[in-house]
């Protein structure tokens, strides 16, 4: 074994990570669902939506036969939805594809959506123990720092560089253990910011280390300004029910239940009449909410509108609902939207006591 898988090794048996939900039973279904919902996100994020979908879809069937409303409601507030989707489209390949059956093989793995080269690797290591290189984001800055390797990580050269020294490292035995080792240091100790050097096993041969230069791997991408989106939503409620429609599969949460939004010059009477068939009883404009995605900000200026939704001519469909405040359906909903729900949820507590 080469000194460097020797050294993650020793390190992870004394400090590594071993009672993560999905590290019981590490199956390639359980393995796959965990290595989508870390992406991006932190393990302590994950570890109690890990815990609930895997009860609600425990292998590749239950989910292929799930409704998408279902799997949507289980992710809210995880971000990133289009992970959800691609789950959901990956598990109805495997079964109408593969007979249910979780593709061993890395060529079928990569092939499913929402699946890279890192991935890819992740599953088969961590579930079967097979040697595979991983590049994930807490590795490329392990990497990055151990070899001094400059540059950008999204730039075609350096990514190179980087799976290079990634195939270089990684052992041919006890593979799914050094797997996680690499991903626990990259977390706990050589962390973005404060990385904890004098508790790194790799410290002595560390070249960014060595230089004082720790801050500046792994590259960074030029910053530009974050642009500033803004949108009106109509927070159309009453008689104990909110009308959400759903948003189309692609774009900002793509596929889930949001209000509707409306042109900032929009005739809300008569956009209300002929979206709920009910006029306004009662206007509020809101204070405007700034949620921020990846790569852009987004304002949304909430209009509270009362409507006597017992009178509205619209029933539920497949893209507009009343959701019950008292009895809420389960549907994916993103997390501002949620904020806004539960500020109207009070709201018509409160018109019902009064």
């Amino acid at each position: 074994m080469n000194p460097f898988a020797k050294r993650i090794l020793d390190w992870f048996d004394r400090h590594g990570r071993k009672d993560l939900p999905w590290q019981d039973n590490p199956t390639l279904y359980r393995v796959w669902i965990s290595e989508i919902m870390l992406q991006q996100t932190q393990v302590a994020t994950v570890i109690p939506y890990f815990e609930r979908f895997a009860a609600s879809f425990p292998d590749v069937n239950a989910l292929a036969d799930a409704n998408i409303d279902d799997v949507l409601h289980h992710w809210s507030g995880l971000g990133y939805y289009a992970r959800a989707r691609n789950l959901h489209k990956a598990a109805r390949l495997i079964r109408d594809t593969h007979d249910g059956v979780f593709p061993q093989r890395f060529e079928d793995v990569i092939a499913l959506p929402g699946i890279g080269k890192s991935t890819a690797g992740a599953i088969l290591s961590l579930s079967r123990n097979e040697r595979h290189a991983i590049l994930d984001g807490n590795v490329k800055r392990v990497l990055a720092r151990f070899h001094a390797i400059d540059g950008w990580p999204g730039k075609a050269a350096v990514a190179e560089s980087m799976w290079n020294a990634a195939e270089e490292h990684t052992p041919r035995s006890r593979v799914a253990e050094y797997t996680q080792a690499m991903m626990d240091l990259g977390a706990t100790v050589c962390t973005r910011t404060r990385p904890a050097c004098d508790r790194c096993p790799l410290a002595a041969d560390c070249v960014a280390h060595a230089s004082g230069r720790v801050d500046e791997y792994p590259g960074r991408k030029g910053k530009s300004a974050k642009p500033l989106r803004s949108t009106q939503m109509a927070l159309i409620h009453g008689d104990g029910a909110i009308f959400l429609e759903r948003r189309p599969a692609s774009g900002i949460w793509g596929g889930l239940w949001s209000f509707p939004e409306l042109a900032a010059d929009a005739d809300l009477t008569s956009w209300c009449e002929q979206r709920v068939g009910s006029c306004p009883v009662e206007i509020e404009r809101w204070d405007l909410v700034r949620h921020s995605f990846t790569h852009f900000d987004l304002d949304i200026a909430p209009i509270a509108v009362r409507v006597n939704a017992a009178s509205s001519k619209v029933e539920d469909g497949d893209d507009h609902v009343w959701y019950d405040i008292d009895a809420p359906q389960k549907l994916g909903i993103a997390a501002p939207v949620s904020g806004l729900i539960q500020k109207l949820r009070e709201l018509e507590s409160h018109v019902t006591n009064r």
